[in-house]
């Protein structure tokens, strides 16, 4: 098991950009695909980005595309997404998850993940 703890969550305008951080305590940490998945009150928990083992791969969702980005750093055990352009929709509590996975792999549903952090809120004004 793969305790995560996220970091980074807060208040943006709209237009805006927050970096969020999850850090993961495990010696293996190249073994596991990293994952963010967002929910907004009322909604299902979504698919936002994953990154594979090695951060060759990265897939986000389509919503995600082209302001989202994300990167991780597997020397210090962390993961980051960095989001830009922020809109009044991206508000959300955003999880971090963990699975082990083959090298490029990219998971994209909630089932494939094993571990989650506590999920930092994010909030966007208009």
């Amino acid at each position: 098991q793969v305790q995560l703890v996220e970091s980074g969550g807060g208040l943006v305008q709209a237009g805006g950009s927050l970096r969020l951080s999850c850090a993961a305590s495990t010696r293996t940490f190249t073994n596991y695909a990293m994952g963010w998945f967002r929910q907004a009150p009322g909604k299902e928990r979504e698919f936002a980005a994953a990154i594979s083992r090695g951060g060759g791969t990265q897939t986000y969702a389509d919503s995600a595309k082209g302001r989202f980005t994300i990167s991780r750093d597997n020397a210090k055990n962390t993961v980051h997404p960095q989001m830009n352009n922020l809109k009044p929709g991206d508000a959300a509590v955003y999880y971090c998850a963990a699975t082990t996975a083959q090298a490029f792999a990219v998971p994209k549903t909630p089932g494939e993940y094993a571990d989650w952090g506590q999920g930092p809120p994010v909030t966007v004004s208009s």
